[in-house]
């Protein structure tokens, strides 16, 4: 093939241009996002119960539809949380690779079969499935500039007409209100009612029956009478309309003619659908949207339409309304991707610079430096194909991959140069020869290479994604990069290249450079020969290094992925359990203030009840969006700013301030740290599941390896519990469920019917007026008809008490469980987090259990694959080796050499205080293939050189002697390709870090180690290992007659492939 380019450098710059165009053509096509979708996909399942207890809505609901749900085809797991406002959210987790849509559709025919026996007032709020995500892409907000309208105005507004446009844009999930629209509120006044002799019940039956739409039909309709001229609708004003119509309604008619009307025993008004929620922007209250991004969502992409989007509605708005986006997860996104790809351009001009002081010639660096642009444009329509996007993991090998390209690209222009500078023969010439000695060795490696990352892509789960992204990047760059060196660059070379006499410049820089660099190469190979003659003692050496890298590596703790800083944290606020929301704003106020004047931030959106832990009066969650990286030092990282608004806030009275940062993986939890869930397997019930949850906390309070452990969730809280006896209800003629009618009435509100409001369809909800709820012996004051028609009072069969009783209920995979969430001390990894957890789980008494979610569940995936898929790739590479050399023993020998690089790799993170996690699994397997690449730089051509006839020993010598300047240059090249990652700051600077760390550390140890054990290596492999029987000596003997008159020549040109192959 090279000498067909070589006659057609045409044909070949074509090619090129080919492969060049594919990839630009790819480009404007390929998403670009920060990371892949790697969280598994997920269905939300959620509904409300209005009025209902968290263990009876579990009990009534939740349990019914996880019982339905268990077994699901693919289901990892499931958790759902039944809290004290009436909502119901069930997450259920599959498997990486189920199809969501066929996960939906499975859901919602498996919520059919149970809807049967769900509550009504379950049936009539509706049962949304969805696709979840947990990824807050943006907050939204409105204010009023003039203070005309007020949040309950704003929100109405927000859901007329912007929450519609939003929620069509293509990339979002879920758009939701935290703050309410209009509806139309009954406030009921129990003293009246029982003055007219009414109760509430009879006040939702009126409302039913006469604010309803009515199909009227027309007069004069098909069939008629012959000749009847008159056809017309009927029209009966069912529906009302506004307050004065709805206290029209009539609630009795007596017979003297006199009426009872709702306005008799009601305040009627357009008020809050909701008062749950409030939003606040620096401090003002504003009406706030959270928009979530799809699972499949690219956050860029949706991003932007959600910017354009608010623009375009913007210019219909009133002057007096004004739009922001405080909160937006995308420029870190964008920053990273931008650090990357700066990563990626200082990393080719450092190449360029090394190549360009081994080859010494401006045409001679040129060549292999346009391998780059067409391999890495040819792996961007890989990428397209494949279905991949531009994201910070395929990056990351683009950037890998750089020290690597040019490899082969340099070996055809260093065989040239030779061929040149020795024969003297023209640059054509010279090319065609070069790529007859060295087509073979440029395939073989490039095979080996590709060989190392294949099993990453085979890897299932969710870090199997990650692996996957490495190795077809990986993959598609090498085999481009060795497409260009057999057409590219020979077409060039016989092209561009002028003839040579000598090698290199013999004055100057260059001059003193080539002078040293002999000068270092011949002790080098007095030091392999000395080596070799005290091959005992070396080899204790070897196993000192294997040993202690084995012991380092044993000793690395495990990790997952590094958290870097996002530019925003969040911050949780948890007052006690029976805080009103005016407590909670107090303290809300008081965060708000401390964060607001923090230096480094620039803005602080507050959603008051509602947190990531659960919702109620005593919650609320702040979104902290920082300033630009830039303007910010390492006082202000995200990290310090965490750390400093616990320390400074800790002192708050009766509430909890938690700041974090986001989890490095959108949906694998709400913030980095360990996700942990306490289980009652045993079903001991919620007491005993507390007393093993404080019992958990202690020992974690404890420990000199966790901080910041917590329960995620809301603590019990104080409740009044309603005590009905049941025997004297039944003896005065009430119905039961005309008792829990009236209770739910009253106190959690009743949805009725929908008016017609300026265009839209809102709400009739029922309730007793706040008056009449504050106490909770106003319950006793309410009142129920019995079967006579009286009305009797509460207080005549019922009595109530407090009790303290939870304020959510937690499921995990059908077990009643406890979120619990935290994070390492400085100086310990979340590895070391999980195995100390583990170990205080281990003391609980029996019937507790626990499993791990989000994150930590896919660590502890990541840590259990990670030694199977370095064995695999290591066998992979010997099997190839193996096929290539016809041989079982050279793959011994070149294998050998990977400990020598792991022990640089282990020290360099160990060194950094880094762990053992994905991306140093990653540096390990790239080393993996770098290693072996060296060293068959030395071995092959040693093992060539002794069946050409030369002594064993004599052999190995002369090949490390031959190899140690292309060994040099390449390890240079490539640990110049990686040193921008290992020294970068700023957005993604923690993730570059952990992967240039380990590989440049692995690099430098197998330049420097390597040169030195490789030949020992492989004489001792080939002494014991090795045929020195009659089929090695009838090898050798063939080689004798056949080269013997051309041994000097044939010597020179394996020497050429030794300088060339780098």
């Amino acid at each position: 093939m090279p000498s067909f380019f070589i006659d057609r450098p045409i044909f070949a710059v074509v090619v090129a241009l080919f492969v060049s165009l594919f990839g630009l053509l790819a480009l404007p096509f390929l998403p670009v996002a920060q990371y892949p979708i790697i969280a598994p996909p997920s269905i939300s399942i959620s509904t409300s119960y209005p009025g209902a207890s968290p263990e009876n809505l579990y009990n009534s609901v939740t349990r019914l539809i996880e019982e339905e749900l268990n077994g699901a085809s693919g289901i990892l797991n499931f958790e759902s949380t039944s809290d004290s406002l009436g909502q119901v959210e069930i997450i259920a987790n599959f498997v990486p690779g189920t199809d969501s849509n066929l996960a939906s559709v499975e859901v919602q025919n498996r919520i059919k079969r149970v809807e049967a026996r769900l509550p009504r007032a379950v049936i009539q709020q509706g049962i949304l499935i969805e696709e979840a995500s947990s990824a807050v892409l943006q907050i939204i907000t409105l204010s009023s500039t003039d203070g005309s309208l007020d949040e309950v105005g704003l929100g109405d507004f927000m859901i007329r007409n912007v929450l519609g446009e939003i929620r069509r844009i293509p990339g979002v999930g879920r758009a939701t209100l935290f703050s309410t629209e209009r509806s139309l509120r009954v406030w009921l006044d129990p003293a009246r009612l029982v003055g007219y002799n009414l109760t509430a019940d009879d006040v939702t039956k009126a409302i039913e029956a006469q604010n309803a739409q009515v199909a009227s039909g027309s007069i004069g309709a098909e069939p008629s009478r012959p000749g009847h001229p008159v056809a017309a609708m009927v029209l009966v004003k069912g529906q009302l309309s506004s307050p004065d119509e709805f206290g029209s309604i009539v609630l009795r008619a007596n017979a003297d003619g006199s009426t009872v009307r709702l306005r008799d025993v009601a305040r009627i008004e357009v008020g809050g659908m909701g008062y749950q929620f409030t939003t606040r922007l620096d401090g003002k209250p504003v009406a706030g949207l959270s928009v979530l991004l799809a699972p499949t969502g690219n956050a860029l992409a949706t991003a932007k339409a959600v910017h354009a989007k608010m623009a375009e509605l913007a210019t219909y708005f009133p002057q007096n309304i004004k739009y922001e986006i405080p909160y937006d997860i995308t420029p870190v996104v964008q920053a990273s991707i931008t650090k990357v790809l700066t990563t990626l351009g200082e990393a080719v001009v450092l190449v360029f610079l090394v190549m360009f002081l081994f080859l010494q010639n401006i045409r001679y660096t040129i060549i292999p430096t346009l391998v780059v642009p067409v391999a890495l444009l040819g792996t961007c329509a890989v990428l397209l194909i494949g279905g991949f996007s531009i994201n910070m993991l395929t990056l990351f090998a683009m950037v890998l991959a750089i020290g690597i390209l040019v490899d082969d690209a340099i070996v055809v222009v260093e065989n040239v140069e030779r061929i040149m500078a020795e024969e003297h023969l023209g640059p054509r010439e010279a090319t065609r020869k070069a790529m007859s000695q060295i087509s073979g060795a440029i395939v073989g490696i490039t095979l080996v290479l590709m060989a190392v990352f294949v099993p990453m892509a085979f890897f299932p789960g969710s870090v199997g994604i990650v692996y996957q992204q490495f190795s077809v990047t990986m993959v598609a760059a090498i085999g481009f990069s060795a497409l260009m060196a057999l057409s590219l660059t020979p077409a060039l070379c016989a092209t561009l290249l002028k003839p040579v006499t000598h090698h290199g410049p013999g004055r100057g820089v260059f001059g003193l450079f080539n002078r040293f660099l002999d000068r270092t190469k011949e002790r080098y190979g007095g030091f392999v020969a000395w080596s070799l003659g005290r091959a005992g003692r070396m080899l204790v050496v070897f196993a000192v290094i294997v040993a202690a890298m084995a012991w380092m590596f044993s000793r690395l703790p495990a990790g997952f992925l590094p958290v870097d800083d996002q530019g925003f944290i969040t911050t949780d606020v948890q007052t006690p359990p029976d805080a009103s929301f005016n407590r909670t704003l107090a303290v809300v106020e008081e965060v708000e203030k401390f964060l607001i004047n923090r230096a480094g931030v620039d803005n602080v959106t507050f959603l008051t009840g509602f947190s990531f832990l659960g919702q109620g009066t005593n919650t609320a969650q702040a979104f902290v969006t920082l300033e630009d990286w830039s303007k910010r030092g390492p006082n202000d990282s995200a990290a310090a700013i965490v750390d400093d608004v616990n320390k400074s806030l800790a002192g708050i009275k009766d509430a909890r301030i938690s700041a974090l940062q986001p989890p490095p993986i959108d949906n694998l939890g709400n913030s980095s740290g360990f996700s942990f869930r306490l289980q009652d397997r045993g079903q001991k019930g919620y007491a005993e599941l507390m007393r093993a949850k404080d019992q958990l906390l202690a020992a974690a309070a404890r420990s000199p390896v966790l901080q910041d452990v917590f329960v995620e969730g809301l603590p019990p809280a104080p409740q009044v519990e309603l005590m009905v006896d049941r025997e004297k209800a039944a003896a005065l003629g009430i119905a039961f469920q005309d008792i829990n009618a009236t209770i739910s009435t009253n106190l959690g509100s009743a949805y009725i019917n929908d008016f017609p409001n300026r265009g839209r369809m809102q709400r009739v909800i029922v309730q007793a007026d706040d008056g009449a709820r504050m106490q909770a012996d106003d319950i006793l004051g309410f009142n129920v008809r019995n079967a006579k028609g009286q009305l009797v009072p509460f207080s005549s069969f019922a009595t109530v008490k407090w009790s303290v009783g939870p304020s959510q209920v937690v499921g995990f995979n059908y077990y009643p469980s406890v979120r619990i969430s935290g994070a390492a001390k400085p100086g310990f990894t979340s590895g070391d987090a999980i195995a100390e957890m583990e170990r205080i789980a281990a003391t609980l008494p029996r019937g507790f259990g626990f499993e791990w979610t989000g994150q930590s569940l896919q660590e502890k995936a990541a840590g259990s694959q990670a030694p199977l898929l370095l064995g695999l790739s290591a066998l992979v590479v010997f099997l190839v080796l193996a096929a290539f050399y016809e041989s079982w023993t050279v793959p011994i020998a070149v294998l050998l050499v990977v400990p020598l690089g792991m022990l640089g790799a282990v020290a360099a993170v160990t060194l950094r205080g880094m762990p053992n996690d994905v991306y140093f699994t990653i540096g390990l397997i790239t080393i993996i293939g770098l290693a072996a690449k060296d060293a068959i730089l030395i071995i092959g051509f040693a093992r060539d050189l002794n069946l050409a006839g030369m002594p064993l020993a004599q052999a190995a010598v002369e090949a490390a002697r031959l190899r140690f300047r292309p060994i040099l240059m390449t390890g240079f090249a490539f640990a110049s390709g990686v040193a921008p990652m290992v020294i970068a700051h700023g957005a993604s600077a923690k993730s570059q870090q952990a992967l240039g760390t380990g590989v440049m550390g692995g690099m430098i140890a197998v330049v420097v180690l390597a040169l030195v054990m490789v030949p020992v290596l492989f004489v001792t492999v080939q002494r014991l290992l090795g045929s020195e029987g009659a089929r090695g000596r009838g090898l050798r003997l063939q080689a004798r007659r056949r080269l013997m008159r051309h041994r000097r020549r044939k010597l020179r040109r394996l020497g050429a492939v030794a300088s060339a192959e780098v």
